[in-house]
């Protein structure tokens, strides 16, 4: 068996990027992908006839290359780590809307942002009537306020 693998090398330079791929998938910060490019860099390597040792050599030369130059893209254009970036909910903040059913004055309403229908209430404690374009202006844990756009 050992002399099959050393005969066909390429077959375990492919089940080594397949295994870095498997487990980029868990870890998903681009790290291991890097291995696995150096893996398939040696995997061209035997197919071309390349030594052992050369193939070695150049799964860490290509992996040290992909840490330092394929990892900082990735993560520039996957990992949009904006602090800014509002997500879930927050992200209704500053976003437009109409409303479906009229906010009553002091009381609740509802306001259809993309197709998603909010309990809302006005910004002023004055009346907004449906169908009047209005903008979020806060959220208290699923309650829109709203103000009209003037």
């Amino acid at each position: 068996m050992i002399e099959y693998f050393s005969q066909n090398l390429w077959q375990v330079w492919a089940i080594i990027a397949v295994v870095c791929l498997i487990l980029e998938l868990f870890s998903g910060d681009f790290f291991i992908l890097c291995f696995s490019i150096g893996a398939a860099v040696s995997l061209l390597a035997a197919l071309c006839g390349a030594s052992l040792t050369a193939q070695i050599i150049l799964f860490s030369v290509a992996s040290v290359l992909s840490v330092l130059f394929v990892r900082p893209i990735a993560l520039k254009y996957f990992h949009r780590n904006d602090p800014e970036r509002a997500s879930n909910a927050d992200a209704l903040i500053g976003r437009e809307g109409v409303v479906s059913m009229t906010i009553e004055a002091g009381g609740h309403g509802r306001v259809a942002i993309d197709g998603d229908d909010w309990k809302a209430v006005s910004a002023d404690g004055n009346a907004i009537s449906k169908g009047t374009t209005v903008r979020v202006v806060n959220l208290d844990s699923i309650i829109l306020t709203v103000e009209t756009i003037s």
